[in-house]
Order: C-alpha cells, then structure tokens, then sequence
C-alpha cells in the first residue's frame, strides 16, 4: 500500500477516535461530568502511557536519559496545557451539545494546531507552496466555524426552554458555550506542539533499537501524563467538592463502565495514530495530519451527534447551516491532502 495513501487511512482512524471519544460524556446522564471524565481520565492514564512506551520501546529509560531536561519538561508541559484543553473540552460538550461541541471545538484547534509548529519552528515554510496551501485550508476551517456558529445560535432559539415542557436537557447559553470552545481549542493544539517539540525523543528511540512507528511512544508517555494527570485531578477534585464520589457505583450502569473504557482507550489512541500518519505522510505531513484528525473527527462526531437526538425538535433551517458548515470543515480535509503532498 502507497505510504501516504496509508497516512491518509490512519488519519481518518485517528479522527474516528478524536471525534467519538467524549460521547460518553452524553450517554452516561446518571453520572456527573466528572464521574465520567475522571474515569476516562485514569483508564487512559493506567492504561496507556508507560505500559505501551515500556513494551514498544527498547531500552526506555536510557532514551529519556539522553534528552536534555529542557525538552523533557517542555513535552511534560504539552502534556498539561493538552490536559487543561480537555477540560474545557468537556465542559464545552456538556454546554453546546456532542455535534455543535465537536465542530466548534475541533475548528479552533485545527487553526491553532496547524499553523502554529509551522510558525514557531519553520516559519520560511509558510511560503513554499505547501504552506500556502495549508494557509488556505486554515482559511476555509474559519469560514466553517462560522457558519457552524451561526447554526448553533439558529438551535439555541428553536430549543429555548419553553419549547422544551418534558423537562429534556437543555444547554448553556451558546456564547458561553463557544467561549468554551475557543479555550478548549487554543489548549488542545499543544498536542501537536508536543509532536513537534519531542522529536529529539523519537530519535533517541529509534537510534536504540525503536521502530518507526512505535518511536514517538517514549514521547507520548510524557505527553499523556501531563494530560490525563490533569484532568483525572481536576474531575477528582470536582467530585470531592460536589461530593459525587458515590455516584459511580450507586448510579452506575454496566454501559456506564463501557463508556468509561471506550473514552479511556480512544482519547489517546487517536494521538497515536494522528503521529503515525503524519510519519507516513513525508516531512509536511507532519503539519498536515492534526487537522486532517481534527476534520475527521467533525464527522464523527456530527454524525454521532443526529444518530443520539441532539438535533431532534430543530428546523430545517438550522440543520441545512449546519450540514454547510461541515461540508466547508470537509472540504479543507481535501485541500490540507494537497498540502501535504506539495511540501
């Protein structure tokens, strides 16, 4: 199989996950937010950051050992402000919905994760024909944010609460929602920072016996544990403070726990595969593939999004901006391809 025909099905995979990961944020109502995000939050801790980097990469320790302290705790750092990203993001679904929170959130960072390593660390490439093309497609990503702002103000008027008499959920005000979304999205593009900033990581890896693709995990371990620390924490704190520390077991479910091991498993499954796909996707690929992911998950989450009734009781005019704004995200998935095939 071509090598960026491949990048281009891992990136989708990484979007699957990216865009479907915090759907049990919706589907577990029992729960409290941070019952479930804390759970997802330790899953992803215990389970995959230094279990996977110890059995992937040889000699583990000496890798890390050979890496200036200044690059480790600057990938640690990443790691933390990703974290503090996905607490917004959290927040930022419960208040605006799964569909509109995905493509909002997903929007703000693909422009702050995508130009931003280009910028910081080769800003000469901005002008080669990839990097005009990528600031094209960067371009295309903010018509569709806000066209997709628009659709999720036409929802709020059509599910106020008095066209609501069940008693259903009702979300946050919408500005409030997309200021949730814009930090989430300025946050959650230190991911790809990390991506960009770990190299010396994977290099070591890959100098003492790592393959390629299981080099970047030595640096992952570092990223995740700043992430998922961060939000396990704060999700615990919460249920300290809101005392709903009880409500895992005398409200929970067995879905509930599936949903917990799916968040848990997916969230940084996607990372991997989005830095998998950028390696196989040659040397631009590696600006290219996050918000290739990020596009992807749109989808994913859209469309979980109408499968599970967030749009049920809407117009057809709300819908139709909203289909739009998707289609404008989509079309940047196509144009961020050329980019990387031009760099």
């Amino acid at each position: 199989m071509d090598q960026f025909f491949l990048g281009i099905v891992l990136v989708i995979l990484a979007g699957a996950c990216e865009g479907l990961f915090s759907l049990g944020v919706t589907r577990t109502p029992q729960w409290k937010w941070e019952n479930i995000w804390g759970l997802g939050a330790l899953i992803a801790l215990l389970l995959v950051p230094w279990p996977v980097a110890y059995f992937t990469v040889p000699r583990l320790g000496q890798v890390l050992a050979n890496v200036p302290d200044k690059i480790l705790l600057l990938t640690f750092v990443f790691g933390i402000g990703w974290g503090l990203g996905g607490i917004f993001w959290g927040k930022a679904i419960a208040a605006v919905g799964m569909a509109l929170g995905v493509s909002l959130l997903m929007g703000f960072t693909n422009v702050f994760g995508s130009l931003g390593p280009m910028v910081i660390r080769e800003p000469q490439k901005l002008l080669t024909p990839g990097g005009l093309t990528l600031l094209l497609a960067v371009a295309v990503m903010v018509v569709g944010i806000i066209v997709i702002s628009r659709a999720g103000k036409l929802r709020e008027k059509e599910l106020a609460p008095d066209a609501k008499p069940n008693g259903e959920k009702t979300f946050a005000p919408f500005a409030f929602g997309l200021f949730l979304c814009f930090v989430s999205g300025l946050l959650s593009a230190c991911v790809n920072l990390s991506l960009h900033f770990g190299t010396d990581i994977a290099r070591n890896a890959t100098r003492l016996g790592a393959s390629d693709a299981s080099a970047n995990n030595a640096m992952w371990a570092l990223v995740f544990t700043g992430n998922y620390l961060v939000n396990f924490l704060y999700a615990a704190f919460l249920m300290v403070k809101n005392r709903t520390v009880g409500r895992i077991i005398t409200h929970g479910k067995p879905a509930y726990w599936f949903w917990a091991l799916f968040m848990g498993i997916s969230w940084p499954v996607g990372i991997v595969l989005m830095g998998m796909a950028g390696g196989k996707m040659g040397d631009f690929g590696r600006y290219a593939a996050f918000p290739m992911m990020l596009l992807c998950a749109v989808l994913a989450g859209n469309l979980s999004g109408v499968l599970t009734g967030e749009w049920k009781g809407t117009g057809r005019t709300s819908r139709t901006v909203m289909l739009v704004g998707v289609l404008i995200l989509l079309s940047a998935f196509v144009v961020l391809g050329v980019s990387a095939k031009l760099g």
